[in-house]
Parts: structure tokens; sequence; C-alpha cells
């Protein structure tokens, strides 16, 4: 039942991600102001604003000027609840303050894959929003968490950001910022969702090149989308694989 009352949530909580994606790298305020469209700037009527419904209903256009509205707005909306009513699955209504924390990093997880796939940029504002609802929640939650965290998100950030000197073209530094969030969220669970967003953008850079041979390799692709997809799994199962590992390798 709470994963069922999940999803409707997240749809409404994916309509203002949408929101925010698109204003923040713009320098727009999202708090206030109603929604516009982005041709004609007619102000979207509140019966019009209905997530994924609306859009479906006008056939994915305007109704003031009939210019189309891309499908990424109700996709970003089922995207945040299907992550909504997973999280709830997976982590459990026990822990509170966890279930809050992965609902809230989901969020941050969508509205940057978002700002990176549209404009390349990963914008500081949501980075940092992230960041203080992370330590906010642990400090809250339970406060023994939070020199985990801290040390995480310092190391991963740490990590990534010598990567970055060492391969500038290929990582930025809100890459590194990414991360380093991630880590406030995740504590050691971090370590597995990065190499899950390595390998997975791995993968795509080796199908791009097999498909368009060397040319590939001038084409730049937004890693953010690939650190959120490693974000979620490491948020689902990252404690577990940390278990595995340490067993695994380590004998206890």
């Amino acid at each position: 039942m709470p994963s069922i009352i999940a999803f409707p949530v997240g749809l409404l909580v994916g309509s203002f991600v949408t929101v925010l994606a698109h204003r923040v790298p713009r320098g727009e305020g999202f708090v206030a102001g109603r929604s516009r469209c982005p041709a004609c700037r007619a102000q979207i009527a509140a019966y019009d604003n209905v997530p994924v419904v609306s859009w479906l209903l006008l056939r994915g256009r305007c109704r003031s000027c009939g210019e189309h509205i891309s499908a990424r707005y109700p996709l970003a909306e089922v995207a945040v609840a299907l992550l909504y009513a997973a999280t709830v699955l997976i982590l459990g209504t026990e822990d509170v303050a966890a279930l809050v924390s992965g609902l809230v990093l989901c969020t941050v997880l969508v509205a940057i894959t978002l700002t990176d796939l549209e404009r390349r940029v990963i914008p500081n504002r949501i980075v940092a929003a992230g960041a203080i609802a992370a330590v906010t929640i642990a400090a809250v939650g339970d406060p023994s968490e939070l020199p985990e965290r801290l040390a995480a998100g310092a190391i991963a950030g740490g990590v990534l950001f010598a990567v970055s000197l060492a391969y500038p073209r290929g990582m930025g530094m809100g890459d590194v910022k990414l991360v380093a969030m991630m880590g406030l969220f995740l504590g050691s669970a971090v370590a597995p969702a990065v190499l899950l967003g390595f390998a997975a953008g791995a993968v795509v850079g080796l199908m791009m090149i097999a498909r368009h041979g060397a040319a590939a390799r001038k084409q730049a692709i937004p890693f953010g989308p690939f650190l959120a997809l490693g974000g979620v799994v490491g948020l689902w199962w990252g404690p577990e694989i940390v278990d595995w590992y340490v067993s695994r390798f380590f004998g206890g």
C-alpha cells in the first residue's frame, strides 16, 4: 500500500522536478510563478498541468499556440513516480529517515539527469540543495551515520577530482560535485554506485565507437545520467553489494 501511494506522489513531485530542471539552469526562479509554455509564454492553466494526463489529452501540444511539448515532461514524471514506488517497496517504511533520504536522492538525481541531458550542465544550486538535505536528514534521523557519510562524500569527490585533473575532457567539475553529494546520501554504498556509473558509461562509449568508429571519440556525452543510474542502484542495493564484496574478498 505505501508503494501504491508513493506513485501518485511521485507524479506530482516529478512535475515539480521538470520545472526545476527547466528554470534553474536558466537562472529563473522556481519557487513562485505559474508554469508557462516555452514557446508562446502563455500561462498554463491548472487543468492543463495535471501530470501525464494533461499531456496525453492535449496530444503533446500547447493549448494556446499548438506548439509541440516535449515528451520528456511526462516521461520524467513517470520516472519519478516509478522511482518513488520502487524505493518505498525496496527500502520499506520502518526507517523513516532512510526512506526520506532515498526519495530526496531520487528527486535530485532525476533533476540533474534532465539538466545534463538538455544543457550539459549539473547546476550547483541543485547539488548544494541535495547535499544540505542529505546532511540534515542524517543529523536528525541517525547522527551516528554522519561521520561515515561525510567521509564518503569527501573521498568519492576527491577521487573523481583527481580523475578530472587527469582527464579534463571526460570528467567535469559538475560530475565531481555530484559524486560528493551522492556520498553524503549513500555512505560507503557510493563506491559501487560510482563503479556502476563508470561501467554504464563505458558500455555506451564502446557502443558508439562500434557504430561510428573513431569519429565517436569526438562526440561528448553527458556523464551525469550514468552516475545517477549508479546512485539509484547504490541506494537500493549498495549496502548488500558492499557486504558481499567485503565477505567475498576479505572474509568478513
